[in-house]
């Protein structure tokens, strides 16, 4: 199929620039993300996987490409652009502190992370004996009247 330059390059850019493309398996829209037929993504990715430089994911009538490390090389030396531009799906993300306000317990509160919700106390409440059934309780099965 022949696709406009134009149209290459900036599903080849958008690509590079975020690391994943999805699209819908439609043929007959424009991609949400780039002002390029539907088709024409499709077809571009359906080349790069063949070529092995993205990886291909398909679910629910969505189409998900993700790129190795050779499609990486392939879109720097295509896109002309230096080793030290990476797709968004490698940089490192900053990492926020938790903190004990946040109802989730760290390592440092003595907890093993996690939280049950409404107050975030977990399995130690769960199993208080206070909350137990009172001394003369007496189940009983059947019909439902006294036995």
């Amino acid at each position: 199929m022949i696709i406009p330059k134009a149209h290459r390059e900036a599903v080849y850019q958008y690509l590079f620039k975020e690391g994943v493309l999805v699209a819908k398996k439609d043929n007959q829209i424009k991609h949400p993300k780039l002002d390029v037929p539907n088709l024409h993504v499709v077809k571009l990715m359906q080349s790069m996987t063949a070529r092995e430089l993205v990886k291909e994911q398909f679910a629910w009538r969505h189409y998900y490409w993700y790129l190795t490390n050779e499609g990486i090389q392939y879109l720097r030396d295509y896109l002309h652009l230096p080793s030290s531009i990476v797709p968004a799906t490698l940089k490192a993300k900053a990492t926020r502190s938790m903190t004990s306000t946040s109802g989730m317990r760290g390592a440092a509160d003595g907890g093993a992370g996690g939280g049950m919700g409404r107050g975030g106390s977990g399995r130690d409440d769960y199993r208080n004996k206070s909350s137990a059934a009172p001394a003369g309780f007496k189940p009983s099965f059947g019909r439902g009247g006294s036995a």
